[in-house]
């Protein structure tokens, strides 16, 4: 991934030819690393729609603006491309609220850019305007409204504080008359590469991981967006600690290997087989650990004088857990720091963490009946290797998050901080786009009910997206609260969409199943089929029950 900082003087150097400053904002996105921008026009924004084409990057027509964020999200994590939003003034920017939401909890570098009518017009003309600013500043790390000269610094501003310490969303307003007023094209420094950042002091943080004798480490979001993979690797080496990660920093180890024990944070019986081991460790340390993954079961999830050394991109008052030492840095530096010059040694002398691995692996191997665990369990055995895979909000989620094993980083793409539905479409189209390799989809019936449009964007790009519905005609994870709370069932049930006729009838391949047979069959054939496949898989609601 990309780390940048931006100059802090904005220097220029002035050419014979005008530009509009839609044009520098787009060249500025492009020399940032941006590819494509994904939205919807309106007439706030065919100045910059126009521009970006000129600068190279390609802009892409989603159905809906909240769609277009995720697959600017998607693409981001293929590719590294910085991802761009869309979006023109009143609902367009409404539409978007929702993925700029998830782009803050889930950690985004999203630049989020908005037409706008310009301050003297809108204070007399109300028509579809509102603050745009003031509805998006609780979202953001930050918002701008571009003024005359100001567009390339505006956009630099942006790209910086979105992607400082920990990444996020930040808005851009550009008024008509600024993105379509020309003026002399300027040139603006170059953007250096940041460097690690270091503590200070690492003195207490060293000696607590050379006196361990049951060290753990519980890995999160930080690390993988710092790709610090191979730094957490050669730590475990050193200091004979095993693995647990958050959901969303599966595979930064692959989870074959036998360090690695499972991902936890929402499946309570995941949770309550790792326990044990976290009441055992004499050291835990939090590899880039960001709270925001978790549920209330991570709440104060060890005594406040349990060895906890604290690794983060940037400090959060959180106030979910107790720590010894806070280090705020580069994550995959620190740990390099912590366990260099530390000869390998013999830990966890009971074997426990091996123990608990097998625990944790037994309580999710699928039964022989139809249901979820054998439509993930077939998956994994069908998709190629390398597969990335996104996943909806809802039960399914849950439990395939459990099941899938992840050989890298960024191989299960799902919504863990927002956790908003119609998430996982709109993802793998990005991911596709990015890797133009199949990507598989993994959602449920009320999940992709809400973005059937976006199956339209997936014929019209061609791309090969292999779309399993876990069909169940219910909200099952709505619904197992309520049977959990003693509840009346209300507001959970809806009827049946035929998805393979509604693939069929915008472009794709769509086929209904109902067994192991047919799906391990339907699911070779679409690994081999250019553009998109809807495997609607029916499957009984009451399959969840106990599942996790």
């Amino acid at each position: 991934m990309r780390h940048e900082t931006i100059a802090t003087a904005h220097t220029s150097t002035v050419r014979d030819e005008t530009v509009t400053g839609a044009d520098l904002v787009a060249e500025r996105l492009a020399a940032a690393g941006a590819t494509h921008a994904f939205g919807i026009p309106g007439g706030e924004v065919l100045a910059l729609v126009d521009a970006l084409e000129r600068a190279g990057i390609r802009f892409l027509l989603a159905r809906h603006e909240n769609a277009a964020g995720f697959m600017a999200e998607g693409l981001w994590h293929t590719t590294g491309a910085l991802p761009v939003l869309v979006a023109t003034l009143g609902p367009g920017v409404a539409n978007a609220v929702n993925v700029v939401a998830n782009a803050q909890q889930d950690r985004v570098p999203l630049i989020f850019i908005t037409g706008c009518v310009d301050h003297a017009l809108a204070e007399s003309y109300t028509h579809q305007v509102f603050d745009h600013q003031a509805v998006l500043r609780p979202l953001v790390k930050a918002t701008f409204r571009a003024a005359p000269g100001t567009e390339d610094l505006v956009v630099e501003k942006a790209i910086a504080a979105a992607l400082r310490g920990r990444p996020g969303p930040v808005h851009i307003d550009l008024p008509i008359s600024i993105a379509e007023a020309r003026s002399p094209r300027r040139v603006a420094p170059a953007m250096p590469m940041a460097q690690p950042s270091l503590p200070a002091d690492l003195t207490l943080a060293r000696e607590l991981v050379a006196s361990a004798k049951t060290p753990l480490v519980i890995a999160g979001l930080d690390l993988v967006t710092q790709g610090g993979a191979a730094a957490l690797d050669r730590f475990l080496a050193q200091t004979g600690a095993p693995l647990l990660t958050t959901y969303k920093a599966k595979g930064l180890l692959p989870e074959s290997d036998p360090r690695v024990i499972g991902g936890i944070g929402l499946s309570p019986k995941a949770d309550k087989i790792v326990h044990p081991l976290i009441e055992a460790a004499d050291l835990i340390v939090l590899a880039g650990y960001d709270p925001i993954e978790m549920r209330q079961g991570w709440r104060h999830p060890w005594p406040a004088d349990k060895r906890v050394i604290d690794i983060v991109a940037e400090p959060l008052q959180h106030g979910m857990h107790a720590s010894t030492v806070l280090l705020e840095g580069d994550v995959g530096a620190i740990l390099t720091r912590l366990s260099e010059g530390l000869p390998p040694k013999p830990t966890w002398p009971g074997r426990e963490p091996a123990a608990i691995r097998n625990s944790f692996h037994r309580a999710f191997a699928a039964p022989r009946a139809w249901g979820p665990h054998a439509v993930f369990e077939t998956l994994r055995e069908t998709a190629p290797a390398g597969t990335v895979a996104t996943a909806d909000s809802g039960a399914h989620r849950i439990l395939l998050s459990q099941i899938w094993a992840c050989d890298r980083p960024r191989g299960l793409l799902q919504s863990t901080g927002l956790c908003t539905m119609g998430c996982a479409l709109p993802l793998a189209t990005g991911a596709a786009l990015g890797s133009n390799r199949h990507t598989l989809c993994f959602v449920g019936d009320a999940g992709l009910d809400m973005v059937l449009g976006e199956l339209a964007t997936l014929r019209d790009l061609d791309l090969p997206v292999v779309i399993v519905v876990l069909a169940d005609q219910s909200l099952g994870l709505i619904a197992l609260k309520q049977r959990q709370l003693g509840l009346k069932r209300l507001g959970v049930d809806f009827g049946a969409t035929d998805f393979a006729a509604v693939a069929q009838a915008m472009g794709g391949h769509g086929v209904t199943i109902s067994d192991r047979n047919s799906l391990q069959r339907e699911a070779d054939a679409a690994f081999r089929r250019s553009g998109f496949t809807v495997l609607a898989c029916r499957i009984d609601a009451d399959s969840y029950e106990g599942a996790f």
